[in-house]
Protein backbone atom coordinates (compact mmCIF):
# COMPACT_ATOMS: atom_id res chain seq x y z
CA UNK A 1 0.00 0.00 0.00
CA UNK A 2 0.71 3.96 -0.53
CA UNK A 3 3.93 5.31 2.01
CA UNK A 4 0.68 6.79 5.04
CA UNK A 5 1.21 10.05 6.03
CA UNK A 6 0.54 11.48 9.50
CA UNK A 7 -1.84 13.67 9.26
CA UNK A 8 -2.83 16.23 11.80
CA UNK A 9 -4.27 19.19 12.03
CA UNK A 10 -6.05 22.43 14.33
CA UNK A 11 -9.18 23.54 13.36
CA UNK A 12 -10.80 26.55 14.06
CA UNK A 13 -14.09 25.79 16.50
CA UNK A 14 -16.02 28.51 14.00
CA UNK A 15 -15.08 26.08 11.33
CA UNK A 16 -15.47 23.32 13.48
CA UNK A 17 -18.85 24.60 14.21
CA UNK A 18 -19.87 24.78 10.35
CA UNK A 19 -18.30 21.65 8.94
CA UNK A 20 -20.66 19.83 11.91
CA UNK A 21 -24.05 21.89 10.98
CA UNK A 22 -23.19 20.36 6.95
CA UNK A 23 -22.68 17.43 8.18
CA UNK A 24 -25.92 17.31 10.50
CA UNK A 25 -27.54 18.05 7.35
CA UNK A 26 -26.12 15.63 5.12
CA UNK A 27 -27.42 13.19 8.09
CA UNK A 28 -31.12 14.54 7.97
CA UNK A 29 -31.28 14.28 4.84
CA UNK A 30 -30.75 10.40 4.75
CA UNK A 31 -33.25 9.47 6.82
CA UNK A 32 -35.65 11.94 4.78
CA UNK A 33 -34.41 11.86 1.13
CA UNK A 34 -35.82 8.36 -0.35
CA UNK A 35 -34.34 8.67 -3.98
CA UNK A 36 -30.32 7.52 -3.87
CA UNK A 37 -28.92 9.69 -6.76
CA UNK A 38 -29.42 13.17 -5.53
CA UNK A 39 -28.66 11.98 -1.87
CA UNK A 40 -25.10 10.59 -3.14
CA UNK A 41 -24.78 13.86 -5.24
CA UNK A 42 -25.25 15.64 -1.80
CA UNK A 43 -22.67 13.84 -0.10
CA UNK A 44 -20.13 13.97 -2.75
CA UNK A 45 -20.90 17.96 -3.11
CA UNK A 46 -20.44 18.19 1.08
CA UNK A 47 -17.27 16.30 0.41
CA UNK A 48 -15.50 18.30 -1.71
CA UNK A 49 -16.84 21.81 -0.24
CA UNK A 50 -15.52 20.49 3.90
CA UNK A 51 -12.35 19.27 2.65
CA UNK A 52 -11.87 22.08 0.17
CA UNK A 53 -11.35 20.12 -2.86
CA UNK A 54 -11.80 20.63 -6.42
CA UNK A 55 -14.02 17.69 -6.80
CA UNK A 56 -15.78 14.46 -5.16
CA UNK A 57 -16.58 11.39 -6.47
CA UNK A 58 -18.33 7.84 -5.33
CA UNK A 59 -16.94 4.17 -7.06
CA UNK A 60 -18.93 1.04 -5.89
CA UNK A 61 -17.54 -2.51 -6.43
CA UNK A 62 -18.95 -4.43 -9.77
CA UNK A 63 -19.15 -8.29 -8.56
CA UNK A 64 -20.08 -9.36 -12.30
CA UNK A 65 -17.20 -7.40 -13.98
CA UNK A 66 -14.70 -7.40 -10.58
CA UNK A 67 -13.96 -3.91 -10.67
CA UNK A 68 -15.00 -0.54 -9.37
CA UNK A 69 -17.28 1.83 -11.23
CA UNK A 70 -18.51 5.47 -10.91
CA UNK A 71 -21.51 5.78 -9.54
CA UNK A 72 -21.65 9.46 -8.54
CA UNK A 73 -19.35 12.30 -10.11
CA UNK A 74 -19.35 15.96 -10.62
CA UNK A 75 -22.45 16.74 -12.78
CA UNK A 76 -20.37 18.50 -15.90
CA UNK A 77 -18.61 15.33 -16.48
CA UNK A 78 -20.48 12.53 -15.21
CA UNK A 79 -21.25 10.63 -18.14
CA UNK A 80 -17.69 10.98 -18.98
CA UNK A 81 -16.71 9.42 -15.92
CA UNK A 82 -18.90 6.70 -15.84
CA UNK A 83 -18.00 5.24 -19.00
CA UNK A 84 -14.46 4.04 -17.38
CA UNK A 85 -13.99 1.66 -15.17
CA UNK A 86 -11.35 1.36 -11.91
CA UNK A 87 -9.31 -2.00 -11.77
CA UNK A 88 -9.09 -3.12 -8.52
CA UNK A 89 -5.59 -3.83 -9.09
CA UNK A 90 -3.73 -0.69 -10.25
CA UNK A 91 -5.21 1.89 -8.91
CA UNK A 92 -5.89 3.73 -5.22
CA UNK A 93 -9.06 3.13 -4.93
CA UNK A 94 -8.76 -0.48 -5.76
CA UNK A 95 -6.18 -0.85 -3.22
CA UNK A 96 -8.30 1.38 -0.54
CA UNK A 97 -11.58 -1.30 -1.71
CA UNK A 98 -9.11 -3.99 -1.64
CA UNK A 99 -8.12 -3.57 2.06
CA UNK A 100 -10.52 -1.16 4.09
CA UNK A 101 -8.08 1.41 4.68
CA UNK A 102 -8.29 5.16 4.14
CA UNK A 103 -5.07 6.43 1.83
CA UNK A 104 -3.76 9.86 0.76
CA UNK A 105 -1.44 10.77 -2.07
CA UNK A 106 -0.08 14.08 -1.79
CA UNK A 107 1.98 14.06 -5.03
CA UNK A 108 -0.08 12.17 -7.74
CA UNK A 109 2.42 12.91 -10.41
CA UNK A 110 4.92 10.65 -7.84
CA UNK A 111 3.05 8.19 -7.54
CA UNK A 112 2.93 5.22 -10.30
CA UNK A 113 -0.56 3.59 -9.25
CA UNK A 114 -2.53 6.27 -9.97
CA UNK A 115 -5.27 5.29 -12.41
CA UNK A 116 -4.51 7.75 -15.37
CA UNK A 117 -7.21 6.25 -17.59
CA UNK A 118 -9.76 8.71 -15.73
CA UNK A 119 -7.77 11.70 -16.06
CA UNK A 120 -7.50 11.08 -19.60
CA UNK A 121 -10.41 10.29 -20.12
CA UNK A 122 -11.51 13.50 -18.95
CA UNK A 123 -9.18 15.56 -19.73
CA UNK A 124 -8.21 16.06 -15.91
CA UNK A 125 -5.57 16.55 -13.98
CA UNK A 126 -4.83 14.68 -10.90
CA UNK A 127 -2.54 16.63 -8.11
CA UNK A 128 -3.35 14.55 -4.60
CA UNK A 129 -6.17 12.97 -3.47
CA UNK A 130 -7.83 11.12 -0.28
CA UNK A 131 -9.72 8.13 -0.75
CA UNK A 132 -11.74 6.38 2.01
CA UNK A 133 -13.92 2.90 2.05
CA UNK A 134 -17.86 2.66 2.36
CA UNK A 135 -18.41 0.43 5.01
CA UNK A 136 -21.18 -1.11 5.94
CA UNK A 137 -21.22 -3.51 9.06
CA UNK A 138 -17.25 -4.58 7.61
CA UNK A 139 -18.01 -5.33 4.35
CA UNK A 140 -16.61 -2.97 1.59
CA UNK A 141 -19.25 -1.43 -0.54
CA UNK A 142 -17.11 1.32 -2.81
CA UNK A 143 -14.97 4.36 -2.68
CA UNK A 144 -15.36 7.82 -1.78
CA UNK A 145 -12.64 10.22 -2.81
CA UNK A 146 -11.88 13.73 -2.65
CA UNK A 147 -9.10 15.33 -5.77
CA UNK A 148 -7.14 18.23 -5.39
CA UNK A 149 -7.19 19.72 -1.97
CA UNK A 150 -6.57 23.77 -2.39
CA UNK A 151 -4.23 25.23 -0.96
CA UNK A 152 -2.32 22.35 0.95
CA UNK A 153 -2.19 18.62 1.57
CA UNK A 154 -5.21 16.67 2.91
CA UNK A 155 -5.63 16.43 6.88
CA UNK A 156 -6.88 14.05 9.52
CA UNK A 157 -9.75 16.40 9.70
CA UNK A 158 -10.26 16.05 6.31
CA UNK A 159 -10.04 12.39 6.83
CA UNK A 160 -12.45 12.07 9.77
CA UNK A 161 -15.28 14.17 7.58
CA UNK A 162 -14.61 11.90 4.50
CA UNK A 163 -15.14 8.63 6.86
CA UNK A 164 -18.51 9.99 8.30
CA UNK A 165 -19.71 11.16 4.74
CA UNK A 166 -18.63 7.68 3.36
CA UNK A 167 -21.01 5.70 6.38
CA UNK A 168 -23.82 7.62 5.32
CA UNK A 169 -23.47 6.74 1.64
CA UNK A 170 -22.58 3.44 2.70
CA UNK A 171 -25.89 3.09 4.56
CA UNK A 172 -28.15 4.60 1.80
CA UNK A 173 -26.76 2.39 -0.70
CA UNK A 174 -27.34 -0.70 1.58
CA UNK A 175 -31.06 0.90 2.43
CA UNK A 176 -31.50 0.97 -1.09
CA UNK A 177 -30.53 -1.89 -2.26
CA UNK A 178 -32.49 -3.72 0.50
CA UNK A 179 -35.56 -1.71 -0.74
CA UNK A 180 -34.82 -3.20 -4.41
CA UNK A 181 -34.94 -6.83 -3.04
CA UNK A 182 -37.61 -6.46 -1.06
CA UNK A 183 -39.80 -4.50 -3.69
CA UNK A 184 -38.48 -7.13 -6.43
CA UNK A 185 -39.91 -9.66 -4.05
CA UNK A 186 -43.44 -8.42 -3.54
CA UNK A 187 -43.87 -8.06 -7.55
CA UNK A 188 -42.60 -11.58 -7.78
CA UNK A 189 -45.16 -12.83 -5.44
CA UNK A 190 -47.84 -10.44 -6.77
CA UNK A 191 -47.13 -11.94 -10.70
CA UNK A 192 -47.22 -15.41 -8.72
CA UNK A 193 -50.34 -14.78 -7.41
CA UNK A 194 -52.01 -12.75 -10.97
CA UNK A 195 -50.50 -15.96 -12.42
CA UNK A 196 -52.88 -18.01 -10.00
CA UNK A 197 -55.97 -15.57 -10.85
CA UNK A 198 -54.98 -16.25 -14.41
CA UNK A 199 -55.13 -20.36 -14.32
CA UNK A 200 -58.46 -20.32 -12.20
CA UNK A 201 -60.51 -18.11 -14.62
CA UNK A 202 -59.17 -20.15 -17.19
CA UNK A 203 -59.45 -23.79 -16.21
CA UNK A 204 -62.76 -23.12 -14.72
CA UNK A 205 -64.25 -22.15 -18.24
CA UNK A 206 -62.01 -24.63 -20.05
CA UNK A 207 -63.04 -27.84 -18.04
CA UNK A 208 -67.12 -27.09 -17.20
CA UNK A 209 -68.35 -27.13 -20.76
CA UNK A 210 -66.44 -30.84 -21.67
CA UNK A 211 -67.69 -31.62 -18.05
CA UNK A 212 -71.21 -31.05 -18.38
CA UNK A 213 -71.25 -33.06 -21.61
CA UNK A 214 -68.77 -35.79 -19.51
CA UNK A 215 -72.60 -36.02 -16.97
CA UNK A 216 -75.13 -35.17 -19.39
CA UNK A 217 -74.14 -38.35 -21.47
CA UNK A 218 -73.62 -40.85 -18.40
CA UNK A 219 -76.13 -39.32 -17.14
CA UNK A 220 -78.39 -41.02 -20.04
CA UNK A 221 -76.37 -44.26 -20.19
CA UNK A 222 -77.22 -44.90 -16.53
CA UNK A 223 -80.72 -45.17 -16.96
CA UNK A 224 -80.17 -47.39 -20.14
CA UNK A 225 -78.14 -49.50 -18.38
CA UNK A 226 -78.22 -52.42 -15.73
CA UNK A 227 -76.09 -54.36 -13.61
CA UNK A 228 -72.06 -54.02 -13.69
CA UNK A 229 -72.57 -52.10 -16.13
CA UNK A 230 -74.74 -49.48 -14.25
CA UNK A 231 -72.59 -49.43 -11.18
CA UNK A 232 -69.71 -48.53 -13.64
CA UNK A 233 -71.29 -45.76 -15.38
CA UNK A 234 -72.49 -44.27 -11.84
CA UNK A 235 -68.76 -44.23 -10.72
CA UNK A 236 -68.12 -42.15 -13.50
CA UNK A 237 -70.59 -40.10 -12.62
CA UNK A 238 -69.46 -39.72 -9.18
CA UNK A 239 -65.89 -38.88 -10.11
CA UNK A 240 -67.44 -36.07 -12.24
CA UNK A 241 -69.50 -35.03 -9.52
CA UNK A 242 -66.74 -34.41 -7.61
CA UNK A 243 -65.01 -32.76 -10.44
CA UNK A 244 -67.68 -30.42 -11.11
CA UNK A 245 -67.56 -29.27 -7.66
CA UNK A 246 -63.50 -28.59 -7.89
CA UNK A 247 -64.48 -26.84 -10.70
CA UNK A 248 -67.20 -24.84 -9.20
CA UNK A 249 -64.85 -23.76 -6.28
CA UNK A 250 -62.23 -22.61 -8.65
CA UNK A 251 -65.01 -20.24 -10.67
CA UNK A 252 -66.36 -18.95 -6.73
CA UNK A 253 -62.62 -17.92 -6.04
CA UNK A 254 -62.47 -16.09 -9.86
CA UNK A 255 -65.72 -14.25 -9.22
CA UNK A 256 -65.27 -13.13 -5.85
CA UNK A 257 -61.48 -12.16 -6.32
CA UNK A 258 -62.62 -10.01 -9.27
CA UNK A 259 -65.51 -8.43 -7.24
CA UNK A 260 -68.58 -10.04 -9.70
CA UNK A 261 -70.14 -12.27 -6.91
CA UNK A 262 -73.39 -10.80 -5.70
CA UNK A 263 -75.34 -11.65 -2.52
CA UNK A 264 -78.66 -12.58 -2.21
CA UNK A 265 -79.72 -11.47 0.92
CA UNK A 266 -82.76 -12.81 2.92
CA UNK A 267 -83.31 -14.09 6.35
CA UNK A 268 -81.92 -17.14 7.07
CA UNK A 269 -82.00 -19.17 10.55
CA UNK A 270 -79.27 -19.95 12.22
CA UNK A 271 -80.28 -23.84 13.06
CA UNK A 272 -82.33 -24.46 9.41
CA UNK A 273 -78.89 -23.34 8.07
CA UNK A 274 -76.61 -25.83 9.89
CA UNK A 275 -78.74 -28.80 9.48
CA UNK A 276 -79.44 -28.50 5.66
CA UNK A 277 -75.59 -27.82 5.47
CA UNK A 278 -74.74 -30.92 7.46
CA UNK A 279 -77.46 -32.75 5.16
CA UNK A 280 -75.70 -32.31 2.62
CA UNK A 281 -72.86 -33.98 4.14
CA UNK A 282 -74.00 -37.14 5.58
CA UNK A 283 -73.09 -38.91 3.43
CA UNK A 284 -69.40 -38.17 3.27
CA UNK A 285 -69.46 -38.37 6.81
CA UNK A 286 -70.77 -42.18 6.72
CA UNK A 287 -68.08 -42.73 4.21
CA UNK A 288 -65.38 -41.66 6.45
CA UNK A 289 -67.13 -42.84 9.62
CA UNK A 290 -67.66 -39.47 11.25
CA UNK A 291 -70.63 -38.66 13.42
CA UNK A 292 -71.90 -35.25 13.33
CA UNK A 293 -73.41 -34.09 16.38
CA UNK A 294 -75.24 -30.42 17.01
CA UNK A 295 -75.54 -27.93 19.34
CA UNK A 296 -77.77 -24.98 18.42
CA UNK A 297 -80.38 -22.92 19.83
CA UNK A 298 -83.71 -23.99 20.93
CA UNK A 299 -85.66 -20.72 19.48
CA UNK A 300 -85.19 -19.44 15.89
CA UNK A 301 -82.61 -17.25 15.54
CA UNK A 302 -82.51 -15.04 12.64
CA UNK A 303 -79.63 -13.51 10.29
CA UNK A 304 -79.34 -11.35 7.04
CA UNK A 305 -77.08 -13.31 4.81
CA UNK A 306 -77.38 -14.86 1.17
CA UNK A 307 -78.58 -18.52 2.11
CA UNK A 308 -76.43 -20.59 -0.60
CA UNK A 309 -73.46 -18.75 -0.49
CA UNK A 310 -72.87 -18.86 3.66
CA UNK A 311 -74.54 -22.24 3.43
CA UNK A 312 -71.86 -23.41 0.78
CA UNK A 313 -69.04 -22.31 3.12
CA UNK A 314 -70.15 -23.35 6.49
CA UNK A 315 -70.24 -26.63 3.85
CA UNK A 316 -66.48 -26.47 3.20
CA UNK A 317 -65.72 -25.97 6.48
CA UNK A 318 -67.57 -29.04 7.96
CA UNK A 319 -66.12 -30.83 4.88
CA UNK A 320 -62.97 -30.37 5.78
CA UNK A 321 -63.16 -31.43 9.50
CA UNK A 322 -65.29 -34.56 8.25
CA UNK A 323 -61.58 -35.65 6.02
CA UNK A 324 -59.01 -34.38 8.47
CA UNK A 325 -61.05 -36.80 11.33
CA UNK A 326 -60.08 -40.23 12.33
CA UNK A 327 -62.74 -43.44 11.44
CA UNK A 328 -64.54 -43.26 14.57
CA UNK A 329 -64.38 -39.42 15.37
CA UNK A 330 -66.66 -36.85 15.67
CA UNK A 331 -67.90 -33.53 14.65
CA UNK A 332 -69.85 -31.09 16.69
CA UNK A 333 -71.53 -28.13 15.00
CA UNK A 334 -72.22 -25.34 17.52
CA UNK A 335 -74.29 -22.09 16.99
CA UNK A 336 -75.23 -19.23 19.37
CA UNK A 337 -75.59 -15.32 19.79
CA UNK A 338 -72.53 -13.42 20.91
CA UNK A 339 -73.79 -9.53 21.21
CA UNK A 340 -74.61 -8.25 17.58
CA UNK A 341 -73.12 -11.46 16.02
CA UNK A 342 -73.64 -15.45 15.38
CA UNK A 343 -71.05 -17.54 16.48
CA UNK A 344 -70.44 -20.92 14.88
CA UNK A 345 -67.98 -23.45 15.88
CA UNK A 346 -67.50 -26.50 13.82
CA UNK A 347 -64.75 -28.90 16.26
CA UNK A 348 -63.10 -32.27 15.20
CA UNK A 349 -61.09 -34.78 17.17
CA UNK A 350 -58.98 -35.48 14.07
CA UNK A 351 -55.42 -34.79 13.01
CA UNK A 352 -55.29 -31.15 13.96
CA UNK A 353 -53.05 -28.58 12.39
CA UNK A 354 -49.50 -28.01 13.22
CA UNK A 355 -48.63 -24.59 14.77
CA UNK A 356 -46.40 -23.03 11.52
CA UNK A 357 -49.43 -24.02 8.87
CA UNK A 358 -52.05 -22.28 10.90
CA UNK A 359 -51.39 -18.71 9.08
CA UNK A 360 -51.30 -20.72 5.75
CA UNK A 361 -54.44 -23.39 5.45
CA UNK A 362 -56.79 -20.01 3.86
CA UNK A 363 -54.43 -19.49 0.73
CA UNK A 364 -55.83 -20.88 -2.19
CA UNK A 365 -54.29 -24.14 -3.24
CA UNK A 366 -52.45 -24.42 0.19
CA UNK A 367 -52.20 -28.15 1.96
CA UNK A 368 -50.73 -28.83 5.14
CA UNK A 369 -49.08 -32.02 4.52
CA UNK A 370 -48.09 -33.64 0.85
CA UNK A 371 -49.34 -37.34 2.66
CA UNK A 372 -52.46 -36.03 3.36
CA UNK A 373 -53.48 -34.87 -0.04
CA UNK A 374 -52.70 -38.10 -1.68
CA UNK A 375 -54.58 -39.97 1.60
CA UNK A 376 -57.78 -37.53 1.50
CA UNK A 377 -57.95 -35.43 -1.91
CA UNK A 378 -58.59 -32.10 -2.39
CA UNK A 379 -57.09 -28.94 -4.17
CA UNK A 380 -57.18 -26.98 -0.90
CA UNK A 381 -59.42 -24.53 -2.01
CA UNK A 382 -62.63 -25.22 0.15
CA UNK A 383 -60.96 -23.31 3.05
CA UNK A 384 -60.06 -20.26 0.92
CA UNK A 385 -63.47 -20.48 -0.75
CA UNK A 386 -65.14 -20.19 2.71
CA UNK A 387 -62.76 -17.30 3.75
CA UNK A 388 -64.05 -15.49 0.76
CA UNK A 389 -67.54 -16.09 1.10
CA UNK A 390 -67.36 -14.94 4.86
CA UNK A 391 -65.75 -11.91 4.17
CA UNK A 392 -68.61 -11.18 1.84
CA UNK A 393 -71.15 -11.42 4.61
CA UNK A 394 -68.42 -8.84 6.44
CA UNK A 395 -68.08 -11.80 8.69
CA UNK A 396 -64.51 -13.50 9.86
CA UNK A 397 -63.03 -16.72 10.58
CA UNK A 398 -60.19 -18.05 12.45
CA UNK A 399 -59.27 -21.29 14.02
CA UNK A 400 -57.60 -22.98 16.84
CA UNK A 401 -56.01 -26.95 16.52
CA UNK A 402 -53.44 -28.80 18.18
CA UNK A 403 -51.64 -31.79 16.87
CA UNK A 404 -53.57 -34.56 17.33
CA UNK A 405 -56.10 -33.64 19.30
CA UNK A 406 -58.36 -31.72 16.89
CA UNK A 407 -59.40 -27.95 15.14
CA UNK A 408 -61.90 -25.63 16.28
CA UNK A 409 -62.93 -23.19 13.65
CA UNK A 410 -65.07 -20.02 14.28
CA UNK A 411 -67.20 -17.96 11.98
CA UNK A 412 -68.74 -15.15 13.04
CA UNK A 413 -71.52 -13.15 11.13
CA UNK A 414 -73.15 -10.40 12.01
CA UNK A 415 -76.97 -10.35 13.04
CA UNK A 416 -77.83 -7.40 10.62
CA UNK A 417 -74.84 -6.84 8.36
CA UNK A 418 -74.30 -4.22 6.10
CA UNK A 419 -75.47 -5.18 2.65
CA UNK A 420 -74.46 -2.60 0.28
Amino acid sequence: MAEQDTLQTSVPLSLRIQQLERLLEVSRTLSSLLELEPLLQMIIDAASDLTYSQEASILLYDEVEDDLKFETAPWYKRNQMQQVRVPLKGSIAGEVFTYGEPMVVRDAYADGRIYRAVDEHTGFETHSLLSVPLKVKNVCLGVLTAVNKYGGNFTAEDQYILEILASQAAVAIQNSRSMDETQKAYQELADLDQMKTDFIAITSHELRTPLGLILGHATFLEDLLEGDQREQVSVIIESAMRLKEIVEDLSKVDTFRTGTAVLNWGTVDVGVLVRKVSAGLMRLAEDYRVRIEFELPKQPLPIRADMNKLGLALSHVVRNAIIYNNPGGTVTISAKKAGDEVLFKVTDDGVGIPQSEMEKIFDRFYQVENHMVRRRGGMGLGLSVAQLMIEMHHGRISVESELGVGSTFCVAIPLAADEG
